[in-house]
C-alpha cells in the first residue's frame, strides 16, 4: 500500500512514521508513506497557501491551487486513488471505515490548518471526508496520524500475529474482553480462575460473555448493532441478571 500525506507540517509525522508498528511496516515494505508539503506548490515566493474568506469573517481559508497541485502531482496513470480530507464535517471514523480503506492500494490524505478549506477542494478533489470525533483540533495532522495507524496495523503481516487485528474491539460491535498476564496474584487481585484452567472452550465462552458485559455496561449503543446468536442471547441474559439489569 502507498499512503501520501499532504500537509504543511510534514515534520509532525516523522516520529509516527519512523517508529513502532508503522516504522516496522515501512521497513518491511508493507506500506510506503510519502510526506508532501503543499507549501511547495503555492506558486508564490512567500509560499502562501491561505487567504481571507470572500464575504468576510474571521480566520484564514486554504487556497485551492496548492492543494490541487500537490494532489495532482501524486496521481499515477490508471486507477484514481481515494483522496481523504480530514475535517470536523466529515463522516465519523470507525473500525469498519479503517477496514474498508485498508483494502486500497493507494490513499492520499489531505490535512489542513486554519479556518477551513476552499469549498472547491471538497467538491472537485476529495472522495472522502473523515472526522475522528466531535471536538476541535488545531489542524488535520493528528487525525491523519490516527487514520494511518488504524489502517497500517490491518495490513497482512504487520502485527506479526494476524489474529490480533481480528480480535480487536470494534471489529464487530463488541468491546474486547479483559486481558490478564503474570503474576496470577498481584496485591491480592487475582486472575479469574477460568483463565488458569487450560480449558480453551470454556475460556472462549467466558471471553465472549465478558465482551458482551463490557459492551452492555460501557457502550450500550453498540449492542443494538450486534447480531446475537442463540448463545449470545443466553450470555446476555446471564450478564443482565448478574448486573441487576433485568
Amino acid at each position: 500500500m502507498r499512503i501520501d500525506i499532504v500537509t504543511i507540517f510534514p515534520e509532525m509525522f516523522q516520529g509516527v512514521v519512523g517508529t513502532s508498528i508503522i516504522g516496522r511496516a515501512c521497513a518491511q515494505e508493507a506500506v510506503e508513506i510519502n510526506l508532501v508539503d503543499f507549501r511547495e506548490y503555492s506558486g508564490n515566493k512567500h509560499h502562501t497557501v491561505d487567504d481571507t474568506p470572500y464575504g468576510g469573517g474571521g480566520g484564514m481559508v486554504l487556497k485551492p491551487e496548492p492543494i490541487f497541485a500537490a494532489v495532482e502531482s501524486l496521481l499515477m496513470e490508471g486507477k484514481r486513488p481515494r483522496v481523504i480530507l480530514t475535517c470536523p464535517q466529515g463522516e465519523v471514523y470507525s473500525q469498519s471505515k479503517a477496514l474498508e480503506l485498508a483494502q486500497e492500494e493507494h490513499l492520499i490524505i489531505v490535512s489542513g490548518h486554519y479556518e477551513g478549506y476552499d469549498e472547491r477542494i471538497r467538491e472537485h478533489l476529495i472522495t472522502d471526508e473523515i472526522s475522528i470525533g466531535d471536538y476541535v483540533l488545531t489542524g488535520g495532522e493528528l487525525p491523519a496520524m490516527v487514520i494511518v495507524d488504524s489502517i497500517v496495523r490491518l495490513l497482512p503481516g504487520v502485527l506479526g500475529n494476524d489474529t490480533s487485528a481480528v480480535l480487536d474491539s470494534f471489529r464487530e460491535p463488541l468491546l474486547e474482553y479483559p486481558h490478564y498476564t503474570r503474576p496470577a496474584d498481584f496485591r491480592g487481585w487475582k486472575v479469574p480462575d477460568i483463565l488458569l484452567s487450560g480449558h480453551h472452550a470454556n475460556i472462549s465462552v467466558w471471553r465472549r460473555k465478558e465482551s458482551i458485559r463490557r459492551t452492555l455496561l460501557r457502550r450500550p449503543d453498540l449492542m443494538a448493532r450486534l447480531s446475537l446468536s442463540k448463545q449470545d442471547e443466553k450470555l446476555l441474559a446471564e450478564v443482565k441478571r448478574e448486573e441487576g439489569l433485568e
